[in-house]
């Protein structure tokens, strides 16, 4: 006898293999997108801050078993972030006001404590200059601090354009008043200034101060992590541009003749005292 099959039985096998191949699509999309959030995640620049390592009310000291470190993406550190690096400064410190555990503690948190002056982002033996935009307006607006630059020098001497690399791998330590990638403009619009900062030495300032009071500046942008060296030889700006010429070149086009055939350069001069008016001057 043989068997009828329901066809409602038939439209729900149908219905489970549709659900079935939606759940198992589903699945292997949400895989790879978590998968490439995490391969993103992972090439972000990290920075390391001082946690809380749990709810610390106010009045809690900073000590090592209050605070942890850890690793943060670049672009979400707070500008006021206490790093490990400073925290030997701030140890024992207390709370002004609360800290979330796992969110970094930051300098207006603690009692009696500012942020560290600009001064302190210098090394021993450091010194930071600071030269107008308008002077190296190849980079107004493009250079961020932490950048590396050339400085090139455009001088006129001896009624001579000489053109010169002063210094290299320069880094940049604030633009303006922004001395902080993290600093962004309140509107996301691109941010201008007058200034940047350089971190020198401190002969290497004098020469930077120097070159502003007798000759142009420009500055010339880095690929990060290049530490290439380049020519610091004096060009002169003519040469450089492939167009220095050599002696009598800019002199009359009118043809000497000396003995009713060409002349060298040495006959050339001897010849020239006694041309006359016609630019034309002949040889005993």
């Amino acid at each position: 006898m043989a068997y009828k099959i329901n066809k409602n039985w038939i439209v729900l096998l149908i219905a489970l293999g549709v659900g079935g191949l939606a759940a198992f699509g589903a699945k292997n999309y949400l895989s790879g997108q978590m998968a490439e959030i995490e391969a993103r995640e992972k090439n972000k620049a990290m920075v390391q801050v001082v946690v809380a390592k749990s709810d610390l009310p106010k009045g809690s000291p900073l000590t090592a078993e209050t605070v942890a470190v850890r690793a943060i993406p670049k672009e979400w550190v707070h500008s006021g972030a206490i790093t490990p690096e400073q925290f030997g400064r701030t140890e024992g410190s207390l709370l002004a006001y609360p800290a979330q555990a796992g969110e970094p503690v930051i300098w207006a948190q603690l009692e009696g404590q500012r942020a560290p002056t600009f001064s302190a982002r210098l090394t021993a033996g450091r010194r930071a200059v600071t030269v107008p935009v308008d002077e190296i307006s190849s980079l107004s607006g493009m250079v961020e601090p932490g950048d590396l630059i050339d400085i090139v020098v455009s001088i006129k001497h001896d009624k001579q354009n000489f053109t010169f690399t002063l210094l290299q791998s320069v880094a940049v330590l604030a633009t303006g008043t922004k001395s902080s990638q993290q600093e962004k403009d309140p509107e996301g619009r691109g941010r201008s200034f007058t200034t940047i900062t350089l971190d020198t030495s401190p002969e290497d300032a004098k020469r930077v101060i120097a070159a502003r009071e007798v000759g142009r500046i420009t500055a010339l942008l880095r690929a990060p992590n290049d530490n290439g060296n380049v020519s610091k030889a004096r060009s002169e700006a003519l040469a450089l541009l492939g167009l220095a010429t050599g002696f009598g070149s800019t002199g009359s086009s009118v043809p000497v003749i000396y003995g009713g055939g060409p002349i060298s350069e040495g006959q050339r001069m001897n010849a020239r005292v006694g041309a006359g008016d016609d630019g034309v001057a002949v040889g005993r």
